[in-house]
């Protein structure tokens, strides 16, 4: 669905948040309704033959989807928003959609690990090359790029790790190849990164996080240029990946309240952040939004915000100390996932799977910290603590 709300371009995200896909409400109702269906009738033999009605069939979505396809594209600042039933299909169906065999792709190393499984299993048996390169590379990537390479992936910040990448040095190098440059956005969402006016082509989100924000609903979403809209819309019809009404219209509920949402993640998240790194249990917070984090200078010069989303890495402990402490936590879940109301905490070793940038920190813990008070989430980590120093 095209970005149509230009009477809103003069708005404060907030505002764009709150009115974005509002023309598809009905009879008053400030949301829209949830319109289930398969089969969609046409008016006359002339709509049936020349498909020139609005909606076609059930798989191609209906009211409630376009109202959450305008939505998305507006906070992304894309052209076109498409929607698939988690994010990492959004991935895969923006590969599909943008590759062909003999392509060359140049991958960050530290991208989320299903998609690097995608590429090495799947995109390898079509005949597409991936070649994964050091995050921080920046315009050196011009380097890596051969006649055949069709894009470069990047995520931001990296998966588990948080490196900030150069995305207009990246940008700059891909595009005077002519090659495309794709983003995973999922961390800051459009609303703390705008990524189309840094340089990039396809933005590929998990909705089933922050937009959705209740951990209750599965989507992802792929946001296109105008210029990649056209084969990126024919990609996903190919493929033919289709979301529930009903998650839909939860995920633009969610929307709604994404900016309220958002600031209180990231000021409980620098809360609990900046308490960790006075720890003498820990090493390092690897959070962006910290001034001595080695990505903040990116952070600041091109972000907006940062979320709740961050690593840690602790002094050396046995696996037995580490069970300790995680298993007696109060608040803090243990799960996969993130971006819902409530905290995660989660150890990570990326050590397997990292080929251009070698991992070697460990032990290292993935938190989420969600909207619970900050003084409750930092004595349940004080208690987990305690624990984790009872065994060594």
């Amino acid at each position: 669905m095209s970005n149509k709300n230009g009477r809103f371009q003069g708005c404060s995200p907030e505002t764009k948040l709150l009115k974005s896909g509002g023309e598809y409400t009905e009879h008053g109702f400030v949301n829209p309704a949830i319109y289930r269906g398969s089969t969609i009738l046409f008016s006359d033999l002339d709509a049936l033959h020349n498909r020139n009605q609005a909606y076609l069939y059930g798989r191609d979505g209906g009211p409630t989807h376009r109202a959450l396809e305008q939505a998305i594209a507006t906070l992304e600042g894309g052209h076109t928003a498409l929607l698939c039933p988690s994010g990492l299909s959004a991935i895969t169906t923006a590969l599909l959609s943008l590759v062909s065999a003999g392509d060359h792709v140049l991958m960050t190393d530290s991208v989320y690990r299903p998609a690097r499984y995608f590429c090495d299993h799947v995109l390898k048996r079509l005949g597409v090359e991936t070649e994964y390169y050091d995050p921080l590379i920046g315009g050196d990537i011009a380097r890596l790029i051969r006649p055949n390479t069709r894009l470069v992936y990047t995520e931001q910040p990296g998966s588990q790790t948080m490196e900030v990448q150069d995305l207009p040095a990246i940008a700059q190098a891909a595009h005077a190849r002519n090659v495309l440059v794709v983003l995973d956005n999922t961390w800051a969402t459009g609303r703390f990164f705008n990524a189309f006016a840094h340089g990039v082509d396809v933005v590929v989100t998990a909705g089933t996080k922050y937009y959705s924000g209740h951990s209750d609903v599965m989507l992802g979403a792929i946001i296109a240029s105008k210029a990649a809209a056209r084969q990126m819309a024919a990609g996903h019809h190919a493929l033919g990946p289709c979301v529930s009404p009903d998650d839909a219209f939860l995920v633009l509920r969610g929307l709604r309240t994404l900016d309220v949402r958002l600031k209180q993640h990231m000021a409980n998240g620098l809360t609990v952040a900046r308490w960790l790194q006075n720890r003498p249990e820990v090493e390092r917070v690897l959070y962006p939004a910290l001034p001595d984090d080695p990505g903040h200078g990116l952070w600041a010069r091109d972000f907006t915000g940062a979320t709740g989303l961050f690593s840690v890495i602790l002094k050396p402990v046995s696996e037995q100390a580490l069970a300790n402490m995680l298993n007696g936590m109060s608040l803090f879940g243990m799960g996969y996932s993130w971006g819902g109301y409530e905290s995660l905490i989660v150890p990570f070793d990326p050590s397997g799977y990292r080929t251009a940038t070698p991992w070697q920190a460990a032990p290292a813990l993935r938190l989420h910290i969600g909207l619970e008070a900050t003084e409750d989430l930092i004595a349940d980590l004080k208690a987990g603590f305690a624990r984790l120093g009872g065994v060594c």
